[in-house]
Parts: C-alpha cells; structure tokens; sequence
C-alpha cells in the first residue's frame, strides 16, 4: 500500500467514465487501501480511483471521522437542496458555493462483493454525489453556476499548479485494468 499521486485538472481520466468493478480481489483490497492512504494523507474528504489515474468505480471517504469505501454506486437523492462550499483534490486551493442534495442513499458493494447501503445528509451526502460524480466523469466545476465556473476557470488558469505536468514535460499515465471490459475496449 502506498500514497499516489493526486491527478489534476486536465488529466483526461478525470472525465472519462469508469469501468464498473468486475472481480473483487486481492488487487482491488489494495487500490482501496491506496486510496485511503492517499486521502488521508492529502487530506480530504473522498478520493475516487481516477483521480489516483485508475478507471474503475470506486471510491473512499472519511467524514465526521468515519472512514468508508464503495464499490460500483449508485446514488437515489433527495430533492431537498443543499449550498456550500465544496473543494476537490484535484483542484488544489479550489472552493466553490456548489448545489447538491441534501440526502443520499448509495448502494454498492464492498471490497468483499458484499451489498453496501450507505445513507447521508449534509457532509456525507455531499462527499457520496461528489466521489460518484468522478466515477462518471463529471467535476464539481460542472455543477458550478456559470458565473462561478468562469471565476473557477479564471483561478485554473492563473494557479501554480494549472499545466504543471504539460511545463515538466510529463504524459498523464493511464491505469488499465486487468478486468475484462465486455466489449468496451480502451
């Protein structure tokens, strides 16, 4: 187990939709270790495996000191809203009012392949639409008003970190999974 570096905004694996989750094996026991470690050590809230360059859906949290994981989610939400600030790993210093349900309910599976239901408000629901946004490749900046994503989009362009990996010269690495992807090759 190891801490991985954090994708950026810009790294084509933050928008491209995950491949579900097919063997739930020792491999996987790791990537969601990899994960957590990565989290907390960033820290954050969530981290999803593309943001760590692996296209596969799963995800990780730690909220209200409560560390957890899912595997292949899907979300029912409220429609009761929420506005709050919200931040992402993979735009360092980025925080933004975003728009999101005000209750969850996720359902996925374990690292075991066992089924998963996990309910939250506030935080947690926040974290759950967050991290199963990344798994199909949408960005917090996509929730954004339009007013706000071209403020973010300003910030972006004006960080330290915005085009780092172009500058030093560095390709964005693509996991691929050893998973069979049914017909949809990468």
């Amino acid at each position: 187990m190891s801490i991985k570096p954090i994708r950026h905004f810009g790294d084509p694996v933050l928008v491209t939709p995950a491949s579900e989750v097919i063997d739930f094996d020792k491999e996987l026991r790791v990537l969601v270790k990899d994960l957590t470690e990565t989290m907390l050590d960033a820290p954050g809230a969530g981290l999803a495996a593309p943001q760590i360059g692996v296209p596969l859906r799963v995800f990780v949290w730690d909220v209200d000191e409560a560390l957890g994981h899912l595997i292949n989610p899907t979300l029912d939400l409220s429609e009761e809203m929420q506005e709050g600030d919200e931040g992402c790993l993979s735009f360092p210093e980025l925080l933004y009012p975003t728009p999101r349900a005000f209750r969850a309910v996720a359902k996925g599976f374990n690292i075991h392949g066992e089924p998963v239901t996990v309910e939250g408000t506030e935080l947690l629901a926040r974290a759950l639409q967050h991290e199963t946004d990344h798994l199909d490749g949408i960005l917090f900046i996509d929730r954004l008003s339009e007013e706000d994503r071209k403020l973010a989009m300003k910030e972006i362009r004006e960080s330290d970190w915005f085009g780092m990996a172009d500058a030093l010269g560095l390709q964005p690495q693509i996991k691929v999974s050893p998973h069979d992807p049914f017909g949809r090759g990468l």
